[in-house]
């Protein structure tokens, strides 16, 4: 993506409360706020024009982030609609300020952000496939520079849930590569700015340390990445099929090891230097 200056207008001085956003040299403006503010959102001027919006919050069928994709030709109108749906407690939607978005245009945003929010994977999508729209050739390449845009300005209001999964066929080659090794199984990584990510192939131990009765958390983190397909048992250890991003170098290396363990000192480079004394270099 290309470099950019980014506007934020916080309406009550809060950065968790009502708030606009710009980008430098872009005709693309956000509005996003909590649904206890949703009267002073949908109030907004912008809130009359044609536009893509994002519910959030969680799945209460599985307590996992959620996300609802949509768009409206008048954004205050359709999205009245969704307050009977409990799942969501913040809203942000996009306008284009000079109102050049046809009903075409955004439901092809609708389409490719709907595939976007899936194959990241990071949150459960709560409506279904979008039906998109075919666009000419010079349409699409327009909406997919908004689209760029969109998706730089989400993640500093908040939102990470389309932000692409890491893996190695994308890794930045400034990355260094980690492991994370433990009775001769091995596991490989390398850090990224939410956390650490897992490479697809890397071993962990068949099964949890007897501390993680004790200290559970790691062993509950386990199981979900069982459920969710990252980790598979394997014939004497547990394989990780996925590459897998965690919030912490620690969170990671104690899913690894079993239990409880110091990612910093775990986590080492191909010279043997583990990340506390790469960072006190």
């Amino acid at each position: 993506m290309a470099t950019a200056t980014i506007k934020i207008f916080l309406a009550h001085s809060d950065p968790k409360r009502l708030r606009t956003a710009e980008l430098s040299n872009w005709t693309g403006k956000a509005v996003a706020g909590p649904r206890s503010e949703f009267d002073d959102v949908i109030a907004r001027e912008e809130s009359s024009n044609s536009g893509i919006y994002f519910l959030t919050g969680v799945d209460p069928d599985n307590g996992s982030p959620a996300i609802y994709i949509g768009v409206a030709e008048s954004i205050k109108d359709r999205v009245k609609n969704h307050l009977e749906k409990d799942f969501w407690n913040h809203i942000i939607f996009f306008i284009s300020k000079d109102e050049n978005l046809t009903r075409a245009h955004i439901l092809y945003c609708e389409g490719r952000l709907i595939e976007i929010a899936k194959s990241a994977g990071r949150a459960t999508v709560m409506n279904n496939q979008g039906s998109g729209s075919k666009l000419p050739e010079s349409d699409r390449a327009d909406m997919e520079i908004f689209l760029e845009k969109m998706l730089q300005l989400l993640p500093a209001l908040g939102v990470e849930l389309l932000v692409p999964a890491v893996s190695s066929s994308n890794q930045n080659s400034q990355n260094e590569l980690l492991t994370c090794e433990i009775k001769g199984l091995k596991a490989t990584g390398y850090l990224t700015p939410n956390g650490i990510v897992v490479l697809k192939g890397s071993q962990a131990v068949l099964k949890p340390r007897e501390s993680s009765n004790k200290y559970p958390w790691s062993s509950i983190l386990r199981d979900k990445l069982v459920e969710s397909g990252n980790l598979q048992t394997s014939e004497d250890c547990m394989l990780f099929v996925k590459d897998t991003e965690f919030s912490s170098p620690s969170a990671a290396a104690a899913v690894i090891h079993g239990g409880q363990a110091n990612g910093l000192t775990a986590w080492k480079n191909r010279y043997n230097k583990s990340l506390k004394q790469l960072e006190a270099d």
